[in-house]
């Protein structure tokens, strides 16, 4: 468990993920060696990674929720299969072990690779597919008046000026360096410009300049990918409503709103809004869905599927 001022480092980091150490320690009060020593111990414990991502839209591409019931024996080894499928980003392991979730980016006109395979793929028993529409909170997308751990001041101080979102990037052809500089960025988005230029071949000048184009030119953003246990919230779950069309824009920027949310997004399929929610336990998560959720406009249905074990996260294996 970690305390209040780690949260704020990491919150920091989400408003900004290549904020200076020291602008946070300014921001946060505290001594700029204060918050090197927190990151680097929050970064050495595997408790949180910047990342460089680049949103679907700017290389063509959409990006798929696929879920697929198993049998209980088998959902383990098909879970681990698709973490090292190259196409995935994440896979989670839902629903007392027999659900997989997967998240995954293909070109809009092609069948997702994954949905040609897994039918053959044996005691697999169901599969759904549900292409991401439109991001209310997460993936890049943030939420200004979200409750969080800093006061507003303090955040306003640390959140960048708007940047392009996915609705609004767009198609970009990329070099072989854009793609060596992308690649370096998201093994680590805190990388130096001095390491971007030796990844790539560049000037340190270029390789700022060349990240500094990307991000404005809304394909490259900067994600702060954190255990969420690690400050209190050991319940993890996702989260499946259905809302009247009409009121699906007013339920998805008020569930972008919720501290509990860390990802809300409108999908296709049965269900139009999907959400991964983070709570202290069992009994939190109740009082959420009980209370929040079920105060959301024009809500019909909601499934909840408790997430039992995350094996890939941001194109990343996690340990066993």
């Amino acid at each position: 468990m970690h305390d209040a001022l780690d949260e704020k480092i990491i919150y920091a980091l989400d408003l900004d993920g290549r904020a200076p150490l020291a602008r946070i320690a300014e921001v946060l009060g505290v001594s700029g060696q204060t918050v090197v020593r927190r990151y680097t111990r929050l970064r050495a414990d595997g408790v949180l990674r910047v990342l460089g991502l680049t949103y679907p839209s700017a290389g063509g591409e959409e990006e798929w929720f696929i879920r697929i019931q198993c049998t209980p024996d088998a959902a383990s080894t098909v879970a681990e299969a698709l973490a090292r499928h190259a196409e995935t980003s994440w896979v989670y392991l839902t629903s007392g072990g027999t659900e997989i979730v997967c998240v995954t980016r293909t070109d809009p006109d092609a069948e997702p690779l994954l949905l040609r395979k897994l039918p053959r793929t044996p005691r697999v028993t169901a599969i759904n597919a549900h292409c991401l529409l439109h991001t209310f909170c997460g993936g890049g997308v943030s939420t200004p008046d979200k409750p969080g751990p800093l006061t507003p001041d303090q955040a306003d101080r640390l959140r960048l000026d708007p940047l392009p979102t996915p609705a609004t990037a767009r198609t970009t052809s990329l070099s072989r360096s854009d793609h060596k500089l992308l690649a370096a960025l998201h093994q680590d988005g805190r990388a130096t410009y001095r390491d971007l230029a030796a990844a790539t071949g560049w000037a340190q000048s270029t390789a700022q300049r060349r990240t500094a184009e990307l991000r404005s030119a809304g394909v490259l953003y900067f994600d702060v990918d954190y255990h969420p246990a690690s400050i209190g919230r050991r319940t993890q779950a996702m989260l499946w409503l259905s809302v009247a069309p009409a009121a699906l824009i007013e339920a998805g920027q008020a569930l972008a709103r919720h501290q509990e949310v860390s990802f809300a997004v409108s999908t296709t399929g049965p269900t139009n809004l999907f959400a991964i929610v983070n709570c202290e336990n069992s009994h939190a998560l109740h009082r959420y869905l009980t209370g929040p959720i079920a105060a959301l406009p024009a809500v019909t249905h909601v499934e909840t599927a408790p997430v039992i074990r995350t094996l890939k996260r941001a194109g990343v294996q996690t340990p066993p």
